[in-house]
């Protein structure tokens, strides 16, 4: 055997595995890391995607251009930065679809709230109108880059495998064995109550474990998943998929943003008020909120004014008291709420923020409990020992 040993020691191919192995490990590494950004940077993409988009349609707009010339006079360039997702809108454009009819059938190249914005720019007859609420969605990106980043991520690839396999493993192949080593060797044949609490509840500890890496598991595949696996999801049960969206309060309050904004651009365009809450409440692509801004228009047409009636939509009560004052002068109602936008913004970044540390709080801080735990329960099974030890 240390013939054989010494025959590869001195092999000359050995430096040349030793090279081979080493570039084959820098390729996985370099596959790993490229694999994580990837993923991570899917929702910049996507805004970059979109904000290109639509400087493309206001520059084109501002230049006298129709959006569908636009398109296609881009389109014939090649220009790989849109993807091909934009050569078929060039095409749907071209067969003689207005834009949002081209835009809904090609559902994967900006988020439906974006195409829902537009289509409502294209009746208003001017989409410049809706531009500037339809950028504002692409900042969102940021804030769910950041939240990913906040470890969630990381404690998913990193550290899941060990914390679901390790302790079953122990539970099947090292407690029992603990526990009837330590029981032969003790005087009365019990472990101490502590030690058998925690060595009988370990599969309730894996159980609870695994409840939070599903859900951990659940947000990272949302995440990369993005706009297409919430299409699929919505097909199957719009509801549900929006109702959760809805009990997110920094999902929330970007709804309201995106109401508030397209509200106030449809008041502004001089858009009957029942009208415009419908069209701003179908600009979220929320049945949620699209619900509540029925509510409001059934109290409209109660005859209820449109400061109380918007009630159901912001119970904090701001947006009342803007809109009350906006009605007041008669105009200007972008400028009159876009202090309310910004605060929503800033509020919806720091709940996103805060809800991604306290993930990966809990879910560090409920390991530790389990180990430390487990490092106590053995302890007394050891202390129990020295003590039948010295009786002897």
């Amino acid at each position: 055997m240390n013939d054989f040993y010494n025959d590869v020691l001195e092999s000359p191919f050995l430096p040349v595995l030793a090279m081979l192995a080493g570039v084959v490990y820098l390729l996985l590494c370099t596959v790993g890391i490229y694999i994580v950004y990837f993923f991570l940077s899917l929702p910049l993409r996507r805004a970059e995607r979109a904000r290109v988009f639509l400087d493309l349609l206001q520059l084109g707009v501002e230049e006298g251009i129709s959006a569908g010339q636009i398109i296609t006079q881009t389109a014939a360039i090649s220009d790989k930065t849109l993807g091909r997702r934009f050569q078929q809108l060039a095409r749907e454009m071209s067969s003689g679809k207005n834009l949002g009819a081209a835009l809904a059938a090609v559902p994967r190249l900006l988020p439906q709230q974006v195409v829902a914005m537009l289509a409502i720019g294209e009746r208003l007859g001017d989409v410049r109108k809706v531009i500037p609420a339809a950028r504002k969605l692409q900042d969102d990106a940021l804030s769910q880059v950041r939240g990913a980043l906040n470890y969630l991520l990381i404690i998913t690839f990193a550290f899941t495998p060990v914390m679901i396999f390790l302790p079953i493993f122990c539970q099947i192949k090292v407690i029992p064995v603990f526990r009837a080593v330590f029981e032969d060797m003790l005087a009365n044949g019990t472990l101490p109550a502590f030690t058998r609490f925690v060595l009988g509840s370990q599969m309730q500890f894996v159980g609870v474990q695994m409840v939070f890496l599903a859900l951990v598991w659940a947000m990272a595949l949302c995440y990369a998943g993005g706009p297409r696996l919430g299409r699929w999801l919505r097909g199957i049960s719009p509801e549900v998929v929006d109702g959760i969206f809805w009990m997110m309060p920094w999902r929330r309050k970007r709804l309201q943003r995106d109401f508030s904004a397209m509200l106030a651009v449809l008041l502004d365009a001089g858009i009957a008020e029942e009208e415009a809450v419908t069209l701003a409440g179908q600009s979220t692509h929320n049945v949620m909120f699209e619900k509540r801004a029925g509510r409001v228009c059934d109290q409209l047409r109660a005859g209820v004014a449109l400061p109380e009636a918007i009630q159901s939509i912001d119970g904090a009560g701001e947006l009342r008291w803007r809109l009350a004052n906006a009605l007041k002068r008669g105009s200007d109602f972008q400028s009159i709420l876009a202090g309310w936008h910004d605060a929503l913004d800033a509020s919806a970044f720091q709940q996103e923020q805060a809800a991604a540390q306290v993930a990966t709080t809990v879910l560090v801080l409920y390991n530790g409990l389990v180990v430390g735990m487990t490092a106590i329960a053995i302890f007394l099974a050891l202390i129990a020992l020295i003590q039948t030890a010295s009786l002897w």
